[in-house]
This record gives structure tokens, sequence and C-alpha cells, in this order.
């Protein structure tokens, strides 16, 4: 707060996040600026029929809501899926192990796997065999893997956390590229992923859409010319001082 309260200009990377300093901090609006984070092309991914290979890419940790996954996947034994979890299981070792030991009682631990962090290289296979990402976040100031997802037309069930909403935004045509649930509610995640994997229409609907919304990603072209606007404007108020 007291760097903030100093600092001439702030660069967020959401309107979310742009309101919670706002709301945080009492800072002045005009001070704040959004740059959002840019996607890069992706090949286009064209799903399975089943819908069942879903993947989460994110820090096992407790914000990002594994446990959550883990039981409401525990809902769904009845039908057909996988799910591969992408993210370093160093930072909350006692957590990970705790939503490994509930995947078990719940006996899914097979269908769940934890393959820890990947460089970029080696996380492009996953994607490419991804029906849905899933994000289960308690909270996200914007979340890159959505766009991630959308870049390669992979339609997003995700939390409405944060900047999450923004970053999964519209297709042209209006419609939502995913689908959003209230974050901690592992029943209302397991209704979604159940209605994902028995609704053929729904699948197309959300594919079609995530293909559209595909072509209205900005690139990290724009990011680096909001950020150069705004420092622009920043250094010609910086008062330069003369003498010794």
């Amino acid at each position: 707060g007291e760097a903030l309260q100093v600092a001439s200009t702030v660069v967020t990377v959401s309107r979310w996040s742009r309101d919670r300093l706002i709301e945080l901090y009492g800072l002045p609006a005009d001070r704040i600026h959004i740059a959002a984070p840019g996607t890069d092309p992706a090949p286009l991914v064209s799903g399975s029929r089943s819908g069942g290979r879903m993947l989460c890419v994110a820090t096992v940790a407790v914000h990002k809501g594994h446990d959550i996954l883990v039981r409401a996947l525990s809902r769904l034994t009845d039908r057909r899926w996988t799910c591969v979890c992408v993210g370093t299981v160093d930072r909350e070792p006692t957590f990970v192990e705790e939503v490994l030991d509930e995947a078990r009682r719940c006996q899914i631990a097979g269908r769940i796997r934890m393959v820890g962090a990947l460089p970029h290289e080696g996380l492009r296979p996953h994607y490419a065999r991804t029906d849905l990402l899933v994000l289960p976040s308690r909270g996200e100031t914007y979340a890159l893997v959505v766009g991630e997802a959308l870049a390669r037309g992979i339609p997003v069930l995700a939390t409405a956390v944060g900047g999450v909403p923004e970053a999964l935004g519209y297709a042209p045509d209006g419609r939502r590229p995913g689908i959003l649930v209230p974050p901690d509610d592992p029943a209302a995640l397991a209704e979604a992923l159940r209605r994902w994997l028995e609704d053929p229409t729904l699948r197309a609907d959300l594919r079609d859409a995530a293909r559209q919304r595909r072509t209205t990603l900005a690139g990290w072209a724009s990011t680096v010319q909001a950020c150069a606007a705004v420092l622009t404007r920043a250094a010609q108020t910086v008062q330069v001082p003369t003498g010794r």
C-alpha cells in the first residue's frame, strides 16, 4: 500500500485488479492503467467426440482449487473422463498430498495425472489432446491459461473469480466460449462438468464459440503498446531535479 501511494503510475492486468486496487488502497482511478496479457497464436484443436479429456494448468496450491476439482470429479465416476494437471507441485507439498489422498479415497486417482511443471514446449502436446480446460481457482488476477486454451479453440470451465471472466470474454456473436461457476462449490463444478460430458449439443456450441473467440484474441504486441503508451505519459510528467 505504501509503495502504491507514492507511485505516479500503476499498470495492472485486468479491470478487476484495477478496481481492486482502488477499493483496497483508495488510489486515484486516473493513476491506474490496464495492459491485459497477450496470447500467442496456436494451432486449432479438434477435440474428441466424448469430450472427456480435461486439462488443468495451474500451480497445485490452495488458491488454485485442485481440492474442489477432485471433489467435483468424484461425483462423475459414472462418466468417462481423464484429467491431466500441469503445474508445479513444490510450492505447497502438504496440500498436494491432501489432494492426492482425496483422489485415492474417492477411487479416481487412476484417472487424474499430476505431471508437474512443464516448459511451454512440453505443455503443447497436452493442449493438443484436450477437450476442456478446467480452472477451479479461488482467485485470479487474470488467468493466462484461459487465453492459451482459447487460442486453440478449447472451451473453458472456470470459476467466476477476479479477472477470469475478462480473460474468457465473449465470441463476436455474444456467446461465452465456456462456462463460469461459483468458486469453492464442488456441486456446481460437478454439475457443469456433467452437462459438458452428457450434452453433445452443448459441447458443439461451446467449441464453436471458442473458435470464434480465438479470432479476437489480442497478441503480446498489444500489451507492449499499452505499456509503452502508459510509460510515455508517465515520463512526460516526471519532475527532473535541476542543479546539484
